[in-house]
């Protein structure tokens, strides 16, 4: 296991630099974003190519990563078309003068060592040996990446249709899922990963792997995620500030209502 580890992690590195490769030419860090979940179905595939045996649960959970990978990658890629560099890249290349090279560093190298980390749950399922009788964390795996993965398409689609009407320039979205949850997103997200970690972790010794959906969890909100968003949307939503005060930021619940 450890060789395809390391496989893995020297796939994830020559993916991201010839996506580095290319953000220099078309000046445009973005595109790490759109590539983050496609450079995780490529190392889930070295991992399958790495198994001793390519069984229907492997199998399954293969198929389960690649229509989360090609639809959050198509989805980034059809809201960013024609859109300039996001700005938490522009201000990186503002501050730095040397950023088309230390962006390799910066940005595309350190995705590809989180991307390692995240993915770990799915080298422990390639490579240990399967669980015998019932496999309860299994079924839990499986209803875990349904509602995670459900939750994070929904959610796209209800914003990107918020998005297309005019009427709703300079609101916030507070309808369907965003009426429960600030970021039904990043809780999908995080909730399908956690999936596939009780699919890695029905194995026996592979419960160590449960690093990977905690530093997913922990991006999502200490990083990444829910505060550097949320900062820009403070400061230039006015109105965002009242749907933070009724809405909760990532578990979904019933909205607080005024007394």
């Amino acid at each position: 296991m450890t060789g395809s580890a390391i496989a893995g992690l020297g796939t994830l590195l020559a993916l991201m630099t010839a996506v580095w490769a290319a953000s220099v030419v078309r000046r445009d860090v973005s595109i790490v974003d759109i590539c983050w979940s496609l450079a995780i179905l490529a190392v889930a595939g070295v991992y399958a190519s790495g198994a001793d045996e390519l069984t229907l649960r492997r199998s399954v959970v293969l198929a389960a990563v690649g229509l989360w990978a090609v639809r959050l990658a198509g989805y980034l890629a059809w809201r960013g078309w024609g859109a300039e560099e996001d700005k938490r890249y522009r201000a990186m290349r503002e501050r730095r003068p040397r950023f088309r090279w230390t962006s390799l560093f910066l940005v595309f190298w350190l995705q590809a060592t989180l991307a390692w980390i995240v993915s770990l749950p799915l080298l422990a399922v390639m490579h240990v040996e399967e669980p015998g009788g019932p496999r309860l964390l299994d079924a839990l795996g499986a209803l875990l990446f349904l509602v995670g993965f459900g939750f994070e398409t929904a959610g796209d689609w209800q914003m990107a249709r918020f998005k297309a009407d005019p009427a709703n320039r300079g609101r916030v979205c507070d309808r369907g899922l965003w009426g429960f949850t600030r970021h039904p997103n990043y809780f999908g997200e995080a909730v399908l990963w956690w999936g596939l970690w009780c699919l890695a972790g029905a194995a026996p010794g592979a419960h160590w792997t449960v690093v990977g959906p905690l530093l997913l969890t922990w991006l999502l909100l200490r990083v990444s995620g829910v505060r550097l968003l949320e900062s820009d949307l403070l400061r230039d939503k006015p109105a965002y500030r009242d749907y933070v005060a009724r809405t909760s930021a990532f578990l979904p619940l019933p909205p607080r209502r005024d007394r």
